[in-house]
Order: structure tokens, then C-alpha cells, then sequence
């Protein structure tokens, strides 16, 4: 009975190390990341204007990410796809992309 409670366990944790588990990325957020610098050119080049989904007059989602005051008031909507890989659609952002978000969101969204 043991060994077959082991080779469950084992099958079971192998499935979920090869799985894709959003859950599983971890961010670094040694370095301050500006909203200006670091933020913005990534929301408006992957989102926003040369994306189409969140220009000016979207309703798709949280709506336009043109703006500071725009994705502050989206950061819980942006940091849940971007940390899920959700979002953008039909494409993806590095790690680096993923991280400078995900950072300055939990470091409060300032506009920095």
C-alpha cells in the first residue's frame, strides 16, 4: 500500500512541475520599477495603441490603458493577467516585461 501511495504522490508532482502554472512565477523586484520607464512603454506597445484591445474608447476588459489614471485603476485587473498570462492576447511578454508590471503594482503603482 505504501508504494502505491508513493508512486501516486510522485506521478502527481510530476504532472504539476510540468504543467503550466501561473501560479509559479516568481517576480524580482530588487530594483524600483517606474511607471514611466519601465511600465507604460510595455502597456502601450502589448495593450493599448499598437495592441488595439485597450485604446482610447475600448470596452474590452478593464477598458482604455492609455493613461496613468487608466491603469491605476486597472492594476488588480492588470496584475491577475498578466501574473495568469491571460494577457495580451494572441502574444506574450518576457519575463523582464512580466516582472517590471507585476513589481510596480505591488509596490503601489505610483506614477514614477
Amino acid at each position: 500500500m505504501n508504494k502505491k501511495l508513493i508512486i501516486l504522490f510522485s506521478v502527481f508532482i510530476l504532472i504539476m512541475a510540468c504543467s503550466k502554472n501561473s501560479n509559479s512565477f516568481t517576480t524580482d523586484c530588487s530594483t524600483v520599477k517606474s511607471f514611466t520607464a519601465d511600465v507604460n512603454p510595455i502597456i502601450q506597445s502589448s495593450c493599448a495603441t499598437n495592441a488595439g484591445c485597450h485604446g482610447n474608447g475600448s470596452t474590452h476588459g478593464p477598458g482604455a490603458l492609455i493613461n496613468y489614471s487608466q491603469v491605476f485603476a486597472a492594476r488588480s485587473s492588470i496584475r491577475a493577467a498578466v501574473a495568469n498570462g491571460s494577457m495580451p492576447q494572441n502574444s506574450s511578454l518576457s519575463t523582464a516585461q512580466k516582472n517590471n508590471i507585476l513589481c510596480w503594482i505591488d509596490a503601489g503603482a505610483i506614477n514614477n
